[in-house]
């Protein structure tokens, strides 16, 4: 049954359920840890995951996605264990407040407060300050890229690397991949349409940069980025023109759309090999973010890499 034909308490069990699921057997770390720590609205929970290595350690700070109103620590576990082992990173997922009950800037507010909580606090939490990274998934992905905008906007934390996936970038836009995957089985325009109504309270807001940041006037000075697209995806071709946008503001940008898949595959790796291909491809570009500002897990090679020409690229998988 389509997620948007429920109550939001109701898909947001399902959507739990359904991302255990698929996900397969969450990957042992080193250490989980679980932090409170302070927000703009009250605290925050964050999860702190730990690989086998050496502090200081690079981090990625890690948003769920879920449509602003669905997800939680929970839904990305897996994802997070297993980038944490795979990019040899901290990652730190954040707990931020969901609509209805919180609608838009809460999250936006809350993920921002987060980043800068883990920059502020890298020694503490054994990470290195000046080597940063933020990523997400659907609504955390556009969450990464509005906190990208942030960062930039007020001066920190300073980030090295945005990892994007199927990202929501704009307002139900008029976009091909939109029109074409209404398949109702599949995540399609009206389940994209039904977070959006419980996100936004005001119309006026579709047009905010950190609600829809592909309506930010300038994307210049922003990290490297990593924008991963799904074929089936009513986001694809909005995620694939941002990543477009960066590239044409100067920003190193790769992008890659993957065939034959649909929206979430990122989170399915324990169902499909194209979710563990995609978790693999993400830690290696995290690695070599992390590497070209700093000591690495392999050296300098890493750093060089950074620098070729699939940095800048778009591929196909």
């Amino acid at each position: 049954m389509p997620l948007y034909t429920l109550s939001v308490q109701e898909a947001r069990a399902a959507d739990l359920a359904a991302v255990r699921e698929e996900a397969g057997e969450p990957e042992p770390v080193a250490r989980v840890d679980e932090l409170t720590i302070p927000g703009p609205g009250g605290s925050l929970r964050i999860r702190v995951y730990r690989p086998e290595a050496m502090a200081p350690l690079p981090a990625l700070v890690y948003l769920f996605g879920g449509g602003w109103a669905l997800g939680s620590l929970e839904t990305s576990d897996g994802i997070c264990r297993a980038l944490a082992n795979l990019a040899g990173c901290l990652v730190v997922s954040i707990g931020y407040r969901l609509a209805p009950e919180h609608p838009f800037p809460a999250a936006v507010e809350d993920c921002y407060a987060g980043i800068r909580w883990v920059a502020r606090n890298a020694e503490r939490l054994g990470a290195d300050q000046d080597r940063i990274a933020v990523g997400g998934d659907s609504a955390g992905g556009n969450l990464a890229a509005a906190v990208t905008l942030l960062a930039r906007d007020r001066g920190e934390p300073p980030l090295v690397f945005q990892l994007l996936v199927y990202p929501v970038t704009d307002y139900l836009p008029d976009t091909a991949s939109m029109r074409e995957n209404v398949d109702p089985l599949f995540f399609n325009r009206e389940s994209v349409a039904w977070y959006w109504g419980h996100y936004l309270t005001r119309q006026e807001d579709a047009a905010n940069p950190l609600a829809a940041p592909m309506r930010a006037p300038s994307l210049a000075a922003l990290p490297a980025a990593l924008v991963i697209t799904a074929e089936f995806d009513p986001l694809r071709d909005e995620g694939e023109e941002y990543a477009e946008r960066l590239r044409r503001s100067g920003v190193p940008t790769e992008q890659i759309r993957y065939r034959g898949m649909i929206h979430g595959f990122f989170a399915m790796a324990g169902v499909l090999d194209a979710g563990r291909n995609a978790l693999e491809l993400a830690a290696d570009r995290l690695r070599h973010a992390f590497a070209a500002v700093g000591p690495g897990p392999h050296g300098t090679d890493e750093a060089q890499t950074l620098s070729s020409p699939r940095q800048s690229g778009i591929g196909d998988i």
